[in-house]
């Protein structure tokens, strides 16, 4: 059984949030043996937008992202483009899939993503909610009065070492009016939906660590280190 790092990162600038990736992919391609790591965290209003991705899907320009105070950043992730901001729990796993899988091969980058979505369904089953794939597009849908509305959003990219970066967001209880400025991964026909829209009760990111730390390990049949110190609850 492999071991996993787990740290609480806080509300983290999404630049700096790409560079501590970058810096802890390189850790484990000079040193394979390294514990995986999965990074939590936040990010202030941000659009992204994938390597995969159409610019005409962000619907604001410069000056009025500015005025807004939303940061716009063209990253190499898959994927087109998406929102992320306070009330959403981000995840960045920086995983050798060489080391997560017995057989890698050609189809483990599909695996991997599958079972990220996998993660994150059983999550919010412990909320009471019912999530399931769509064909055709990535990510955790959910049945609403509108139809399927994407509950969580994944974009990776995986080294040709098989070093994972980059991951998923889970929208807890984020201003989903700021993904009224975007085309949500290009897709037209499909809303976006959060948790706290969900349930009936208020919910909160530190309501949903634990159960998302113990799905993790539990799909990636792992052994989650989560030092105290790192998992204080979020703000």
């Amino acid at each position: 059984m492999q071991t996993i790092d787990v740290e609480w990162v806080g509300r983290l600038d999404y630049l700096a949030a790409w560079e501590l990736q970058k810096e802890l992919v390189a850790e484990r391609v000079s040193n394979p043996d390294i514990n995986g790591k999965l990074l939590l965290l936040e990010h202030p209003h941000t659009y992204t937008l994938g390597r995969n991705g159409r610019l005409q899907n962000l619907l604001l320009n410069e000056d009025q992202l500015t005025e807004r105070g939303i940061a716009f950043y063209q990253v190499d992730r898959g994927g087109d483009i998406t929102y992320h901001g306070p009330g959403q729990l981000v995840g960045y796993p920086i995983l050798s899939l060489k080391r997560v899988y017995d057989q890698p091969g050609l189809g483990m980058v599909q695996r991997y993503v599958t079972d990220l979505e996998q993660v994150l369904i059983q999550t919010v089953a412990q909320f009471g909610i019912v999530a399931e794939r769509l064909d055709g597009h990535r990510g955790v849908w959910v049945k609403t009065a509108n139809g399927l509305d994407k509950l969580a959003a994944i974009g990776v990219r995986i080294q040709k070492n098989g070093i994972t970066s980059h991951g998923f967001a889970l929208n807890v209880n984020p201003d989903l009016t700021y993904f009224n400025h975007i085309i949500p991964c290009g897709i037209r026909d499909h809303g976006v939906v959060s948790l706290a829209q969900l349930l009936p009760q208020p919910v909160a990111i530190a309501d949903v660590l634990p159960h998302l730390i113990a799905a993790f390990a539990h799909v990636f049949q792992a052994q989650l280190n989560a030092e105290e110190s790192h998992m204080a609850s979020p703000l």
